[in-house]
């Protein structure tokens, strides 16, 4: 398994009391799969997508990333497992506006160490995968938003992760584009043997799902999925 997190508890200071944010959450994700999690605002949601990514520490329970329990492990053995294991879609792209597509990628495989001609042919092997290749010379500003999205998704994916955490992608698009980047990212999965976990607001994306997980008041309870 990609992602597997094991009765993870998550509280946050409350005044004098603790609220808790996830309340004993268990979730596997396996490779080429695709789990949107659902719920309404401030169910756990983030808390979720955070405790996966090792960005916050659970109080209880087990995060297993590729294999690796990442129980105890120092703040920047985590660091490094994300940086190779995780890959992060955001609701909004945050493109350098000073970059090209081509570039925005290439930063990442830069911070882990890359030479700049693999990076750069790892860059557009990527954009090729998104639809983007004949724009990698282009800048944010000369981009649509389903465009900047797609650059989004091909840049967490620049590491090679085994997980892909994806928060809203399509909370900026119309329905047309949207739908484009949610059938893209099922693609990709499939194709690069991601664990991928979608959080979405909208039921419509519940279809491309494999799994599909509900989170109120911090618990999680899992569906049937709409695929076979």
């Amino acid at each position: 398994m990609s992602l597997e997190l094991t009765d993870v508890t998550l509280t946050y200071p409350d005044g004098d009391a603790r609220l808790t944010a996830l309340d004993e959450v268990s979730l596997t994700v396996s490779p080429g799969c695709l789990t949107a999690v659902i719920g309404p605002s401030g169910s756990g949601k983030s808390s979720l997508l955070a405790v996966a990514a090792t960005l916050i520490r659970p109080d209880r329970g087990r995060v297993v990333l590729a294999g690796t329990d990442t129980t105890g492990l120092a703040r920047a053995q985590l660091t490094a497992l994300r940086r190779t294991t995780v890959g992060t879609v955001f609701q909004q792209p945050n493109l350098l506006p000073s970059l090209t597509a081509a570039e925005q990628l290439q930063v990442m495989a830069h911070l882990d160490g890359r030479s700049p001609r693999k990076a750069r042919a790892r860059a557009l092997e990527l954009l090729a995968a998104v639809g983007m290749d004949r724009l990698a010379g282009r800048r944010p500003h000369q981009l649509s938003g389903g465009q900047r999205q797609r650059i989004n998704i091909a840049r967490a994916l620049m590491n090679e992760p085994a997980v892909l955490l994806v928060d809203e992608p399509t909370s900026a698009l119309d329905h047309e584009r949207g739908a484009a980047v949610l059938d893209l990212l099922l693609t990709l999965t499939r194709q690069r043997a991601t664990a991928t976990v979608l959080v979405t607001h909208d039921p419509a994306h519940l279809g491309l799902a494999d799994e599909v997980a509900e989170v109120r008041d911090g618990r999680l309870r899992l569906r049937t999925g709409a695929r076979p």
